[in-house]
Parts: structure tokens; sequence; C-alpha cells
């Protein structure tokens, strides 16, 4: 039946609540809010709904208005949802100017725009909206008027208003999904062109407004219907909806980060929201980017689920490019087939079988009337082809990268192949591929210039060799470090006598040498003596990489010594000895100095991840391998056998390394080993950094059980008794929120799937505070963080 809602009625509407709230709680000029003061904010007369600051991740803050009778306080509205303001800005309705948001150093980072004349006051009325109005109560501008992803009952959306969603569920800022009325009167749900809101393609959702829409009404009764010219409705945002039942406390609709418009109510005697109606009906389905990566980003694909909520899943052999955000889409972790020598990699390629998934805007070639054998083979053998997608019907595409609008739903009837990489020994590949270079340039010469370069060879090998067996006290020209002879350390350490700690491998000790300048100098010289049966192959080429790093945060390789057995790795000398003994002594670190030792590992991790000529694994990072110098600035050592990846490489298989109760869990999974290994350990020895205690130590008990930190600090977070963690450490106690910030991240780094884990980019950039840290998705829900000693050691081996 046609509902008929005049516009003078919501008009009306709308006046008889500022009446009443401006004969309730106005807020008078001069009024102001400082960020950081928990206890301020202005309600509305029921106290629904409040407004004033809300902390969105350690000392930032969004200026909004929220529902304040239930415990989630869920936000409505937001005025700097792009850039939030810190602790001490403050928000005033200044006289004779507006609504203005400054932040500590007085500079505006928002204003109420208003529409004309000086504002008499404010009030946030009971239906969640938020006016400033002149002294004859004319409106001069309405929160509801700049809606940010929400409407509530009453709201109106008029022709250009628009719903642009959250970039994700913890970060507020604008995302990808707009739900406009625009000014020509159509009605449009789409994609948007991010970081820019311009519409990026079609409507996802067919409203057939055609051009009549004069306002979006969401009404009392919490329908959300379109209004035509005559106040007519033309169409419903959701289909089959109903009236709101009684026993509903309170209602919104809002534009989600996954694109999907849902209509939430909170019953009577709930815990928290519930979804009534949504739309589409299945987004995955429904969005077909022309360009952009769909629903779920690149190299991604989109499946919706029973919870009405689309899920984005990586193809085999394709990783998240943020494991934090799941749409932000994937990349290939192996590398790709190369298309010089495509028909020889062949056999390095397998595919792998998706049912009901397709990437439909990806083609590059379509075959009809074909087998599944030979679209399969068709595939293989083209380097270009990255997916395969063949239909019962005997059509098949062939797809390159990037991959864009994936869908998984039992309508495409498809099957796709996955092209993934089996064989991973790419020095291999390299290998023929240089001989197949060597070919061809001898094929271009003739026999006196083919004699002159094998002279040539000969000469630079037996140069080379000479260089290898000559004097100790040679640099070497590519990577500046010293060679070493036995008998030198044997002298420069006085026989090996005074010993500074055992590592892995070995026994280091202390010597000293004269430098260029032939000034002593004191080193470190490691002994390595406990060798794995393939450590003596991959010395020389680590040492030669590793020679080359050069960063402030990593302990310098002067040189190293490799005389038949011996085999030793000579390092600068730190005087203020190992973390582990600086975090575990007494007094305590200070706080500060804490937070500088974790930020200064983290730039060592993330220059051997991600800046150095060579990817480098570390595999063994621990307190005990993190030295401090005459500054008690942090120097990650011990990484001579740490694991090389080549620039083509993103991942690897090797035995398990590292150290009790450090090791990634992947080490024993027979899974490939990434950087996301250091990124396990980082987060372990985050936890002891801060809480200057043992990764694992013994309880003294009945029981003679173990207590994890990482188990105690999950449940410490779950509880919210985050100060036991820190066990009266009065610094770290002035600053809860800091501490669980970086519990957050240790626990994010401790995650035992790779996948979730974030880069130590991201680590970087969460201690660093440019990206928020969004919290743990699954806190540990033990009871006790006492583990039986079996268990405990289980644990530990692993």
């Amino acid at each position: 039946m046609a509902i008929f809602l005049p516009r003078f009625i919501s008009v009306l509407l709308i006046l008889s609540s500022v009446v009443t709230a401006q004969t309730n709680k106005n807020i008078t000029l001069g009024s102001s809010i400082t960020a950081g003061d928990l206890s301020s904010s202005w309600v509305s007369p029921s106290e629904d709904f409040a407004f004033g600051f809300q902390e969105i991740e350690p000392g930032n803050f969004l200026l909004a208005i929220w529902f304040n009778k239930i415990p989630q306080k869920t936000i409505s509205w937001s005025a700097n949802r792009d850039k939030l303001a810190p602790s001490g800005s403050k928000v005033e309705l200044a006289s004779g100017r507006s609504l203005i948001l400054t932040d500590p150093r007085g500079q505006e980072l928002w204003t109420a725009k208003l529409s004309g004349g000086s504002p008499a006051y404010a009030a946030l009325l009971d239906t969640g909206n938020l006016v400033v109005s002149k002294q004859d109560s004319v409106v001069l501008w309405q929160s509801f008027d700049e809606p940010t992803d929400t409407l509530l009952p009453t709201q109106t959306l008029g022709k250009g208003g628009q719903l642009i969603a959250p970039y994700s569920e913890q970060n507020y800022s604008s995302g990808r999904f707009s739900f406009e009325l625009t000014t020509g009167g159509n009605l449009s749900l789409y994609t948007t062109n991010f970081p820019l809101f311009d519409s990026l393609n079609s409507d996802y959702l067919d409203y057939e407004s055609q051009g009549l829409g004069l306002q979006v009404v969401y009404n009392q009764s919490g329908l959300l219907y379109l209004v035509g010219d005559n106040g007519s409705i033309r169409t419903h945002m959701f289909s089959e909806d109903q009236v709101v039942s009684e026993d509903v406390l309170y209602q919104r609709v809002i534009l989600e980060h996954d694109g999907v418009l849902r209509h939430y109510v909170y019953p009577k005697g709930s815990a928290g929201w519930s979804v009534k109606s949504f739309a589409p009906d299945n987004i995955c389905t429904a969005v077909l980017q022309q360009t952009g990566g769909g629903v779920c980003g690149f190299n991604s694909y989109c499946q919706f689920g029973n919870d009405s909520k689309p899920h984005c899943s990586c193809p085999p052999g394709y990783s998240l490019l943020d494991p934090n955000n799941e749409m932000g889409g994937c990349y290939q972790n192996f590398p790709p087939q190369n298309c010089q020598y495509p028909s020889n990699e062949k056999n390095d390629f397998d595919l792998k079988v998706l049912i009901n998934v397709d990437w439909p805007l990806s083609d590059y070639e379509h075959f009809p009337n074909v087998t599944i054998d030979w679209c399969r083979e068709d595939c293989l053998d083209d380097c270009f082809c990255a997916v395969g997608i063949f239909e019962e019907t005997g059509d098949c595409w062939k797809k390159r990268l990037p991959l864009s609008n994936g869908k998984l739903d039992s309508s495409v009837d498809r099957k796709a192949f996955i092209k993934v990489r089996i064989n991973e020994d790419v020095s291999e590949k390299s290998y023929r591929k240089s001989n197949r270079y060597l070919i061809g340039l001898l094929g271009t010469l003739g026999l006196t210039n083919i004699i002159l370069l094998v002279v040539g060879i000969c000469f630079c090998l037996l140069h080379k060799k000479q260089n290898q067996v000559s004097s100790g006290s040679k640099i070497s020209g590519k990577n500046s470090i010293r060679t070493f002879s036995y008998k030198e350390l044997d002298a420069a350490t006085s026989g090996f006598k005074e010993e500074l700690g055992q590592g892995a491998f070995g026994v280091v000790y202390k010597g000293v040498i004269d430098d260029i300048s032939g000034s002593p100098t004191f080193i470190a010289v490691k002994k390595l003596d406990k060798l794995p049966g393939n450590a003596d192959k991959e010395f020389k080429t680590e040492v030669d990489a590793i020679g080359q790093t050069h960063h402030k945060n990593l302990v310098r390789l002067v040189g190293f010594c490799e005389e038949g057995t011996h085999k030793m790795l000579v390092y600068e000398f730190m005087s203020n000895g190992t973390l582990s003994d600086y975090i575990c002594g007494l007094p305590k670190p200070a706080w500060e100095k804490r937070l500088q030792i974790v930020h200064d590992i983290a730039r060592g991790l993330f220059y051997l991840h991600e800046d150095c000529n060579s990817q480098i694994i570390h595999c063994d990072i621990k307190p005990q391998n993190i030295l401090l110098d005459d500054d008690h600035n942090a120097r990650i050592s011990d990484f001579g056998l740490a694991k090389l990846l080549r620039p083509n490489q993103s991942h690897t298989y090797t035995a398990a390394r590292g150290t009790r109760g450090y090791v990634a869990p992947e080490w024993f999974q027979k899974m490939p080993i990434t950087a996301k290994v250091d990124v396990y350990s980082f987060g372990i020895l985050l936890l002891e950094v801060i809480c200057c205690q043992r990764n694992v130590r013994a309880e003294d008990n009945e029981d003679g059980g173990f207590v994890l930190l990482t188990d105690w600090a999950s449940e410490c977070y779950k509880m919210n008794t985050l100060d036991d963690l820190v066990n009266g450490d009065m610094e770290a106690l002035a600053n809860i929120p800091k501490l669980e910030q970086l519990v957050k991240i240790a626990m994010w780094c401790t995650e035992a799937d790779p996948n979730l884990r974030p880069t130590m980019r991201m680590v970087l950039q969460m201690l660093e505070g440019i990206v928020k840290v969004p919290d743990p998705p699954n806190p540990a829900t033990c009871s006790s963080s006492m583990a039986t000693r079996t268990h405990s050691e289980q644990l530990v081996s692993a």
C-alpha cells in the first residue's frame, strides 16, 4: 500500500524538536569540550545521545555523536573522520562565529558551515541531531544535513546528499563505497574512486528512481524509502521491509565498510545490535567494476556469508597485501613464470582448482568448443596466464594479473585453474638461464674471440683464487669486510680467553684489533663450532650479502675467518651487553628507554626485510641477540647464518632455525618460511621488553607449571588488567593507553597464522602511531595463565 509523507510534516517534526531542545538543554555561546576529558560531553534531554570526543587510538580523538545509554557507545555521526584530533584539542561554540574544532595549537581542524547569521545557541536533540540556531530558533546548521555513514529515524537525505562508508571496522575514515541521492534525483549505491569519492562504476542496486526522487526518508517506524516529487513513495530501500516493533529501543541505518547498507535494531533487554534488513542481497555478485579491484580488491575473491557479510579470500599461492584488511587485495607470493623461456619452466608450475570462482573482467583470450584438459594445458603453456576458467559449455578463458571483481557463488558455475609455482629452486633456474645467455653469447663470437674470452675468464678465476688465500689484512672491494686468518683471531682474543656469551652455533669471545688508522678496536669474535650439516656451503654466500648491510640498528660485521674447519664471524664490540641482561636487571630500565629499544629493533628488522640489497630473514630474534651500544641503542646481532631470499623470492623452505620459545609455529608445519617468522619472534620480544620479564618462567607452585608471557598478556588484555603485566612499574602505569597499544601489537605479531601477522613495515607504522592498532582477532580465552609442565614444554619446543 502506498504511503504518503508531505514535506511540511517533516519540517514540523524538526522544528518541534528544536523548540523542545531549546527549552531543555541548550548549549550556550562559549561552551567547549576538550579532547581527553572523558567526563565532558553534551547530551540530549533524554540522554539517549551524547556529543563530544571519543578516543579512536591512543592520543587521537574523533569528534562525534553516539548512542549514550548502551555499552557500545555506537557512533552515529562524526565531524573529523579523515583527520583525528590530538589530545588537548577543543570544540567550542564560538560567539559570532560557529561550532569550531581546533587542535592544541589553535589550528582549525573543522567548522560547522552556517547558512547565514550568528549563532545564539546549540542543542543536541533527542533524535541525535546536533543543531546550531539563531536567537529566533532558525536553524543555521544541523548534523542531519551532513551525515557520515549513518542515518537515524526522522532523518532525510536530500538531493546531493550521500553516505560514505568507513574504510574498515576499526578505521572511521572515508572508505570505498557510497550511497547517494544525486542532484538529478537518481538513487545510487556504488563503489567510489578511492581515495577520491566520485562514482567508479554503475549502481549495484537497481532502484528504478528514474530521476524522480526528491528525498530519502528514514521514518520513526524504521522504514527507509525514496519519496518522489508528488510526495508518494517510489521505492523501499529494503525489500519486504516491515515496521519496527515496539520492543526496539534504538535503530539506525549504516553503509558499512564492506559496501552493504544495513538496518540495525537494538531490542529492549538485548546485549547489542542485530541486523533487521540489508541491501544488496549479495554484494559479491552485485558489484562489477569496469576499473578497480571490486569488493575485495585485486587478486582476491568474494563470498557472501550467512551473516550477511562478504568474506574475502586469496587464491592458492596468494597472500593478503595487508593482514589487517581482508578487503585490501592479495599478491602473488611466488616468482611468476618466465616469459622468455616459458616452455622450460612449465614443469615448475601446477594448477590448483577452485569451484564456482571467476574474475569476470580479467580475460585476455577466449576459446569456445574446447575440452577442460585443453584449457588447462594452454594456461600452463602460456606465461601470461595466471588463471584459466572453464565452463561446461566448452568455453575457456585465460586471465592475466591483476585479477578483478573476484567472486565465489553457485551462480558462477565455472572451474578456475590457479597457476602456482611448485618448484622453488630458483637458483637452478637462474643457473640454466645464465647458461643460455653464455651459449647465446658464444654463438655470436668468432673462434679467436672465444679463445680470448676463455683466457680472460681463466685469468679472473685465478686472480679470485689468489685473493682468497692472500693475507687476511686485505679488504674485499665488494663488501669492505676483512678476511681474517685463524692465527690473527687467535692472537686478537689472547687464545680465545675472555668469553662474552654463547649462541646457537658457538661461543663469542672478546678481542682487540688495529683498525685502518692503526688504533686498537674492540671486537666480538663468534667461533662457529656447532654448524648444521648444510651451513658450510651457505656460509660464504651469506657473509658476502650480510657484509653489504649498513644500518644503525644492526651490529656491523667487521669480517670473517674461513680456514678449513675454522669458521668465525667478527663483529664490532657492544659495550653494554645484551638486551636480555638489561631488561631483567635492577632497577628496571626507564619506560621511555624501553620504548626506544623496541623502535630500534623494529627499524633494524624492517631494514633486513625490505631495505637491504637481499631480503634477510634473521630467524633467531631474541633478547640475547640484541646488543646495546655505548648509548644503549639497540643493535640486532648474530644474523650471520640468517636465511637470505633472492630478489624474486618471497618465501623459502628450510630446516627449523631459532631458539625455543621464539620460534614461529610454521617452522614445524611444513609451511613456507617468510619474514613473518621474525615478526612472530619480535612480538614475543616486545612483550619481554615492555614487561621486563622472560617469555617463559617456572611458577612456584605445587604443580610445577610454567607461565607463558604471551598467554598471560592475552589474558590480561581480555580481562582489562594490563597493570598486572608491569608489576608496579609506575612509568608504565602512567601510560596505560600506550601499554595497551604495545600489547595489541604483540598479540598481532604472535598470531599462529602468518597471514594474519603484520609486516615489519606495518609494525613500525603502528609503533609510531601512523596506523591505528586494531583489536586482535581472537584474544586468548583460557581461564588461567598457568599451564602444565608438559603442555608448556611442547609450546616452548614449538
